[in-house]
């Protein structure tokens, strides 16, 4: 018996309306499933982080998200241009949002820095004019979800 949950969620670019949707929806999954708070919060702003910057830079995206008794892995995956430097993206303050994202209050350059945080493994894979994909997995303790 396969005891993970699939989850999958479609994110519209430049939709701020809705972003933060397919975040929040996880996030009431988790707490109906009896996920831990401490572990509910890390992926919400894990998952909301990744789903704005695929609005703010990649025209949006598919987000899967995998529920295991071992741990919650996102896959986000998207069509954008490709983050030409990981490097220099992954610094905290680095944004290429444009000003007028910026003046909504997004692209702070916090996005891709609070993904590594909130999360126990981040994978960046990025061609340029392809796409990117990011995996984030949160380790779930022994025997939490049953």
């Amino acid at each position: 018996m396969d005891d993970t949950i699939k989850l999958e969620y479609t994110v519209s670019g430049d939709d701020f309306t809705r972003a933060g949707e397919a975040s929040s929806n996880l996030k009431n999954v988790l707490r109906q499933i009896g996920a831990p708070p401490d572990i509910t919060r890390r992926v919400s702003i894990a998952m909301y982080e990744g789903e704005i910057n695929m609005v703010i830079h990649a025209n949006g995206g598919t987000i899967t998200v995998l529920i295991s008794p071992e741990s919650i892995k996102m896959i986000l995956k998207d069509q954008g241009p490709g983050i030409p430097d990981i490097d220099k993206a992954m610094q905290a303050g680095y944004s290429t949002a444009p000003d007028d994202i910026r003046t909504l209050g997004f692209g702070a350059g916090m996005g891709l820095p609070n993904m590594k945080k909130y999360t126990d493994d981040m994978q960046i894979e990025t061609e340029l004019g392809v796409g990117t994909t990011v995996t984030m997995v949160v380790n779930l303790p022994a025997a939490v979800l049953q």
